[in-house]
């Protein structure tokens, strides 16, 4: 009988845009490179259970965002907490890495900032996975509405709102178990996690300014569409249909710019890794892996 080689994971620290960029890291360098990039109010820390899933046939590299996990910016570095920003971030460290190509793998909050990676570096973009993470307008849900209203009028009170209903452990809470249909399926370790983070010095302010510069990326989609018009990379749409967030229109708008995607809708809320890893990472290895049924 044969073993399966073992792939450990890396936990480390790039030095890239001024900071000290955390990221996980396993597989052989020279398989295909897969880039996840989390979203609010997670880290890497959301990827824990598929890198391993993964880690014999791919190159697997997941950094912290700026503001998330364990990535630590110098006060002096000044950093100005947006989307652009992220991609620029993101642009350092792939450089910093020596990362010529990659299948991106985005949620939420990575969506936007992994796409502005795509639109600086478009021929490093060998493939493209979206789980829950949205490009067109008519992927966002009425749980917005909040932060909609902060967005029209940006005043301490709308700010106070999105606060008062996001940024504490019961409503990151509510964003991991809505939609799920067995609620025992979801480590209760990620809501602390997420919830502890966000109360370092600072970071609550941190992610309202990202709450609010999040009204930039729409503005962004005709550019991130255009990507896809133009490249068409190998794409896995694979998404938690009930997100409140980002609704199952999103993801099938995704086959008006690349009528070759593939769209999977699962029966789950915003975080699908917490219900579906074992399913999500089969049909990377059968998209991407050169794996059938």
């Amino acid at each position: 009988m044969t073993m399966n080689t073992y792939y450990p994971v890396r936990y480390t620290w790039a030095d890239a845009d001024g900071m000290r960029v955390f990221y996980r890291e396993a597989g052989d360098p020279t398989h295909p490179t897969l880039l996840l990039l989390h979203g609010f109010a997670s880290s890497s820390h959301q990827f824990r259970e598929l890198i391993p899933l993964l880690a014999d046939k791919f190159h697997i590299v997941a950094p912290d965002l700026p503001g998330f996990g364990f990535t630590e910016v110098p006060a002096a570095r000044d950093y100005r907490y947006t989307f652009d920003a992220f991609g620029q971030t993101l642009t350092h460290f792939v450089d910093a890495l020596g990362l010529a190509s990659y299948t991106l793998y985005v949620f939420d909050y990575g969506a936007p900032a992994g796409l502005r990676l795509a639109l600086n570096y478009p021929e490093r973009v060998t493939g493209f996975i979206s789980q829950n993470g949205n490009a067109y307008l008519e992927g966002l849900g009425d749980a917005w509405a909040p932060v909609q209203a902060y967005w029209a009028e940006p005043s301490a009170a709308n700010r106070q709102v999105v606060n008062d209903a996001v940024l504490n452990m019961e409503g990151i809470r509510w964003q991991y178990l809505h939609g799920v249909t067995d609620v025992e399926q979801v480590a209760p370790e990620t809501w602390h996690l997420d919830t502890l983070l966000m109360e370092r010095p600072g970071n609550r302010e941190i992610q309202l300014d990202l709450f609010l510069d999040y009204a930039n990326n729409l503005t962004r989609y005709p550019d991130f569409q255009a990507f896809f018009r133009d490249r068409q990379p190998p794409a896995l749409i694979i998404w938690g249909k009930h997100d409140p967030f980002f609704i199952p229109a999103g993801a099938e708008a995704y086959r008006r710019d690349n009528p070759n995607a593939v769209v999977e809708l699962l029966d789950t809320g915003h975080f699908a890794l917490e219900t579906h890893v074992a399913h999500i990472a089969m049909r990377i290895r059968e998209t991407f892996g050169g794996e059938t049924r």
